[in-house]
C-alpha cells in the first residue's frame, strides 16, 4: 500500500514517555509498550499532573491519589516499574519555559534514546478538538528534546548534577492525526494492554457504565486494529520525530 506505515525503530535500549495525565498512554500507546518491555527495553513513565480533576464526582485531592495509584498498577502492567509524577495543576498546564525546564531535567535524568508522548497537534483528526494539557504536554516535550542536550539552557540543571543529554534520537507522538510509523503488537501485548487501561477503575467508572474491562477491550482492540496501514495487523501508530 502506497500509504503503508514505515516499522518504528528497535535499535533503541530505553524510553521515556511523558504525558499529562493517569490513563493517556493506556489508551493506545501501552501495547506498544508491553511489547517493547518484553523485548527487554526499558520504559519509564512521567505524568505532568496526577489527574485530579479528572473525575468529576470526586474531589481533587481524593482523585489525585486515586489516579496515582491506578497510573501505578496500570504501569506494572506492560512492565513499568518507574512512574514519576510532577504534580502541575490537571486542566490548566502552560506551555512554557517552567514546563520545559521540568521536562528538560526528566530527559537528563532519564537519558532515553526515544521519548514517547501524546498528540501535540489541535485535534485528534476532523472535527475532534484536542484538550489544552495535551497539546501543551506534546508541545514541551518536542522543545525538551532539545533543550536537555544544550548546554547553555537551563544551566542550573547542571549545578544540580543533570548533565546534559543529546541521546534523545526521536520523539514520538501517540494518537497523532498524522502517523508516520507504527509498531506491529502481538495478543500476549494486546491482552497486557487491557488490563493496564483496566486499571484505571475508578476513571473508567465514572465515565461509562460497563464494567472496565469491557470497556478497555473494546477501546484497546479498536486502537490497534485502526492502524490498517501495516497490511492489516495489529498495531499502535506514531508520528515520528527524528533528531538526527
Amino acid at each position: 500500500m502506497e500509504d503503508r506505515l514505515d516499522p518504528m525503530p528497535e535499535d533503541w535500549r530505553r524510553a521515556l514517555a511523558i504525558v499529562a495525565h493517569p490513563d493517556d498512554l493506556e489508551y493506545g500507546a501501552a501495547a506498544a509498550v508491553a511489547h517493547w518491555t518484553a523485548a527487554g527495553k526499558e520504559v519509564a513513565y512521567l505524568l505532568v499532573t496526577r489527574g485530579e480533576a479528572g473525575i468529576d464526582t470526586m474531589e481533587p485531592a481524593e482523585a489525585a491519589r486515586v489516579r496515582e495509584a491506578e497510573q501505578r498498577a496500570s504501569a506494572a502492567v506492560v512492565g513499568v516499574e518507574s512512574v514519576e509524577f510532577l504534580d502541575h495543576r490537571d486542566g490548566v498546564i502552560e506551555e512554557g519555559v517552567p514546563l520545559r525546564r521540568d521536562l528538560a531535567a526528566a530527559i537528563r535524568r532519564h537519558r532515553p534514546d526515544l521519548v514517547i508522548t501524546l498528540n501535540p497537534h489541535d485535534t485528534w483528526g476532523p472535527g475532534w478538538w484536542n484538550t489544552p494539557d495535551h497539546r501543551a504536554v506534546g508541545r514541551a516535550v518536542l522543545d525538551a528534546a532539545g533543550d536537555a542536550g544544550n548546554r547553555w539552557i537551563f544551566t542550573d540543571l547542571a549545578e544540580e548534577g543533570l548533565t546534559p543529554w543529546d541521546g534523545v534520537r526521536w520523539v514520538a507522538a501517540a494518537g497523532s492525526p498524522a502517523p508516520t510509523h507504527a509498531v506491529e503488537v502481538g495478543e500476549e501485548d494486546v491482552e497486557r494492554a487491557v488490563a493496564s487501561l483496566a486499571e484505571h477503575r475508578a476513571y473508567i467508572t465514572a465515565l461509562d457504565d460497563r464494567e472496565p474491562a469491557e470497556y478497555a477491550r473494546e477501546i484497546v482492540t479498536g486502537t490497534v486494529e485502526a492502524a490498517d496501514r501495516t497490511g492489516g495487523r495489529r498495531a499502535v501508530s506514531f508520528q515520528l520525530y527524528p533528531r538526527r
